[in-house]
């Protein structure tokens, strides 16, 4: 038995569907992480261009866009000191640098939305959850990087706070297969709804 039927067996990996009023999440797809000289950075190119799609999409139907970066600052105390501990390479996103900049592949617009956040989940120490329950939104789509790190988290938090977590898997990328696949895989058995990205794009259409 395969893991996926072993998971069904046991009555994991079902169906949260779409709900009537989504929401987009652009999760850290920064020049820090799309470019792949950074030290955080690996070949994010097919992940940009399929999320560029979906935005384009969602635009056109008045989805509300929420943009995520990380930054710190030059303080000694940080908040997320125990993190940048973990990953040193995460000094590398300094405020207000070219780093932190999201990638102008995805044409961020003034109407959309930019967060800034010092921590994996796009939820943890930011408004993002008021910022939908404003909008009235039952459903976030999580795209960006990475799988197994803030794509992760963010998902996580969303079925926590009472979204329906859907992940475009074509809209999402990782700096190794491995990780990437099974986070995949417990996202979808556990969290949200993986699915491929023309299958989100009929939905955005028929909204």
């Amino acid at each position: 038995m395969d893991d996926a039927a072993f998971y069904r067996e046991r009555g994991f990996g079902g169906t949260a569907g779409f709900g009537r009023r989504p929401a987009l999440l652009v999760i850290d797809l920064v020049n820090g992480f799309t470019n792949p000289a950074s030290p955080l950075g690996s070949d994010l190119d097919a992940v940009v261009a399929a999320t560029r799609r979906l935005l384009d999409a969602c635009r056109l139907k008045g989805v509300p866009i929420v943009f995520t970066t990380v930054a710190f600052d030059g303080a000694k105390s940080q908040a997320a000191a125990v993190f940048m501990a973990k990953i040193p390479s995460l000094r590398t996103l300094q405020a207000g640098s070219d780093a932190v900049q999201i990638d102008t592949r995805l044409g961020l617009q003034p109407s959309d939305t930019l967060i800034t956040k010092q921590f994996a989940s796009a939820f943890f120490g930011t408004a993002l959850s008021s910022l939908l329950a404003a909008e009235g939104c039952d459903t976030v789509l999580v795209t960006g990087a990475t799988t197994s790190g803030c794509v992760r988290a963010t998902a996580v938090d969303a079925v926590q706070y009472g979204y329906r977590p859907i992940v475009p898997r074509e809209c999402v990328g990782d700096r190794a297969r491995a990780p990437h696949e099974a986070n995949l895989f417990d996202i979808q058995q556990k969290y949200g709804d993986v699915v491929g990205l023309d299958g989100v794009l009929e939905a955005i259409a028929a909204l």
